[in-house]
């Protein structure tokens, strides 16, 4: 008995500290490469941001609709001379219609931007763009386009993304 109430100490601590790790109640202190990732990104950055990064993600987060509002609406001005076949602002989508341009017929082009994130940033849009040229016959064959032209409508649609965000801070 003596032996027993010599233990029984022990015994409680034990059954307190095994009581602890159930609660679920303990605060155990962060990692830092996770409390670093929460913060800042993956271990290789979110890629290039342009125009700053905290103020933007507080202004993405209250705009209604689900993409960076700068690039929705730069690319909206950007591809405004073709007709939209779709336009999806929480999925950040865009697709236009084939267009031909007067100045040269039996060609036309068709786009479909994505944007790809909530903030602005050189990577945050992918423009696809399609190129079809009229057959003697009268069909319609798909040719290949420079990926340089989608990489300058990028970068033109980019630059207004600029202004607008500059003229919006200049309020």
């Amino acid at each position: 008995m003596r032996s027993f109430i010599l233990h029984l100490p022990a015994f409680f601590l034990l059954v307190n500290l095994a009581a602890c790790g159930l609660s679920g109640d303990a605060s155990y202190p962060e990692d830092q490469e996770r409390t670093r990732k929460e913060e800042r990104g993956r271990l290789t950055g979110e890629g290039l941001t342009l125009f700053g990064g905290d103020d933007e993600e507080k202004e993405a987060a209250a705009s209604p609709i689900g993409v960076n509002s700068f690039l929705w609406r730069a690319t909206l001005d950007t591809l405004s001379f073709m007709p939209f076949t779709s336009a999806d602002p929480f999925g950040g989508v865009i697709i236009t219609d084939w267009y031909e341009d007067p100045a040269t017929s039996g060609e036309r082009f068709k786009v479909t931007a994505l944007i790809l994130d909530r903030s602005l940033r050189a990577d945050g849009i992918k423009i696809s763009l399609f190129k079809q040229q009229r057959q003697k016959t009268g069909e319609w064959m798909d040719i290949a386009v420079n990926p340089s032209v989608a990489r300058d409508l990028e970068n033109t649609i980019l630059t207004r993304a600029r202004q607008l965000r500059v003229k919006q801070e200049a309020k």
